[in-house]
């Protein structure tokens, strides 16, 4: 990349997502919210686009939220949007969603189930190569399924395996074909295949390493890795070899070379866009997303922005102890908390309140699923209620991330509690240590975003009971029967009404404070085109949702 500088904006500090995308369900399904500029929008797939006919060459550097230090061991790893960005450069997917919301054949060439979803057959698409030279097979896409379930001695997943434990077994019919056997039927499993992108094909030999199986990253995607220096750039170079082609057969990728720069505060990453020293990237905050459309508007840059597939943002519950066990504790902070004024005061009015956790579009979604609204008099009454239960007043640790977005959150919760008589406690703590301590339960309340859009079956382990991924720790009968239900019904209206159900019990329970929708937008020097990526091999567009980041298979730099 070759500098262009622009002004330099001085930022300001408030950002709108206020936790990250941990381990996010699969993307696609529902409607398309997205929206594009002219020129960052275009798929670049073959065809002539506004900007003109795709030319090889150039190279981009990309701008990303955060780094992904336990690396890119699939099986193994916890990948959020950023370390999903990079998984989907060096890695492909067996199917990938399209702008329909459906599960397209991708790696694989086709994806076929029996009468009753039990048995699925595999095939692959022939010729393609790993980026070590290995060829693609039978053999190893069974060995990295069966790792991802814990049935593969080389590697240890941790909570990948019971994401996948529906799986009975997968077997191998032939070189290039499989099948996988569920123990239930389990017409989502196509989605189960994509899983936001986290779980693409690694070579037998990043598979089978005892030591660097987490840096030393070899798939089939459109670019090879050359780099990894954790904290300040990934690089990868394109893949002579790779097995897709655009609309018109012509090689993909475009560019020679793709660098990842993380920078975890998003003024500074958007500012590198504004001065030439990125020439892409992303942000899920409401202070760099105004800026980067107002360099928009003014002819610096090129904006994708995306609402479609969201991700919610909410405050989770630890329902195994105290406060929190109690569901009068529940209600009445739902009562107090005034979700109208988090909106316009860290959101600044960019994202929608969330009424559940299925986005508009999505199935399962409700314009009013019964979610308490604010009524400081109800909340009041009801922490009388828990005084007189429990003889003392409440009040709760609320744990967040330590940056200025998420502080400014914590203080707002902090001074709604404290007009109905709540003492809420602000733990300031790394990125990092909110994952561990969502995963060991360590907590009463804290931050966290996740639950993108897609078949919503791909929810059921965040909220099964017993499931080591379900962080709020509650274990419902109800909502356990509507999850195996939804799990197994083909029929597209009743899958619709059981997660409708499971929307409301999520607003009877009061076990998460859903808070806004999320937007992805993605910002790119005005050269650079086609960001969203290529049309998939059966020709239909890819997902506008930005949620579980994007292809640069794509992307091209104008001349």
């Amino acid at each position: 990349m070759s500098p262009n500088p622009r002004r330099r904006v001085r930022l300001t500090t408030i950002a709108g997502a206020l936790s990250l995308a941990l381990l996010a369900g699969a993307c696609g399904g529902g409607d398309d919210s997205s929206k594009g500029s002219s020129g960052s929008g275009s798929s670049g797939a073959g065809g002539e686009s506004a900007a003109g006919t795709p030319v090889p060459g150039g190279e981009l550097s990309y701008g990303l939220e955060a780094e992904t230090t336990a690396g890119w061991c699939l099986p193994e790893t916890q990948l959020a949007q950023s370390g999903i960005m990079v998984a989907r450069a060096i890695y492909d997917t067996l199917t990938v969603p399209n702008d329909k919301g459906e599960y397209v054949p991708f790696l694989a060439e086709s994806v076929t189930p029996n009468a009753d979803n039990t048995v699925w057959t595999i095939k692959l698409r022939n010729g393609v190569k790993f980026h070590d030279g290995s060829a693609l097979n039978a053999t190893v896409v069974k060995n990295n399924l069966d790792a991802i379930r814990g049935e593969y001695p080389a590697r240890k997943p941790l909570l990948l395996r019971f994401v996948y434990s529906n799986i009975a077994s997968v077997d191998v019919v032939d070189d290039s074909t499989l099948t996988v056997t569920t123990k239930t039927p389990w017409p989502a499993l196509p989605a189960f295949l994509y899983y936001s992108g986290r779980v693409g094909i690694m070579a037998q030999a990043q598979l089978d390493d005892p030591g660097t199986c987490d840096t030393k990253l070899i798939g089939t995607g459109p670019f090879k890795l050359d780099e990894w220096v954790q904290n300040d750039h990934l690089t990868a170079s394109k893949n002579p070899d790779y097995w897709g082609k655009d609309a018109k057969g012509n090689q993909l990728p475009y560019l020679d070379k793709v660098t990842f720069k993380p920078i975890a505060d998003g003024d500074s990453r958007i500012n590198s866009l504004l001065s030439g020293q990125l020439n892409a990237a992303q942000s899920a905050g409401a202070g760099p997303i105004e800026t980067m459309q107002a360099a928009q508007k003014s002819g610096e840059i090129d904006l994708v922005e995306s609402s479609d597939r969201a991700e919610v943002a909410y405050g989770m519950f630890n329902t195994s102890k105290p406060p929190f066990d109690n569901p009068i504790a529940r209600e009445a902070a739902a009562y107090a908390l005034d979700r109208d004024e988090f909106n316009k005061v860290v959101n600044r009015g960019l994202f929608k309140v969330a009424t559940g956790p299925f986005a508009p579009g999505e199935v399962g979604y409700l314009d009013d699923a019964g979610f308490p609204k604010h009524d400081p008099a109800k909340a009041k009454e009801l922490l009388a209620q828990y005084q007189a239960q429990t003889g003392k007043p409440l009040e709760f640790t609320f744990t967040l991330p330590n940056d200025p977005a998420s502080l400014q959150l914590g203080q707002l919760v902090q001074e709604q509690g404290k007009k109905v008589g709540v003492k809420v406690n602000l733990q300031p703590v790394e990125q990092a240590t909110l994952i561990s301590t969502a995963i060991g339960g360590n907590y009463e309340a804290i931050a966290f975003r996740n639950h993108p859009g897609g078949d919503p079956d791909t929810q059921y382990v965040w909220w099964y009971g017993g499931a080591p991924t379900n962080f709020g720790k509650f274990n419902d009968p109800q909502m356990n029967a509507l999850l195996d239900q939804g799990r197994a019904e083909t029929d597209p209206a009743k899958r619709k009404a059981i997660y409708e159900d499971v929307n409301r019990l999520f607003a009877k329970q009061v076990y998460n404070l859903w808070l806004n929708w999320t937007q992805w937008d993605v910002g790119t020097a005005t050269d650079v085109q086609g960001i969203m990526g290529p049309a998939l091999p059966d020709g239909s567009p890819p997902s506008p949702g930005l949620a579980a980041g994007h292809s640069l298979a794509g992307a091209w730099i104008q001349k």
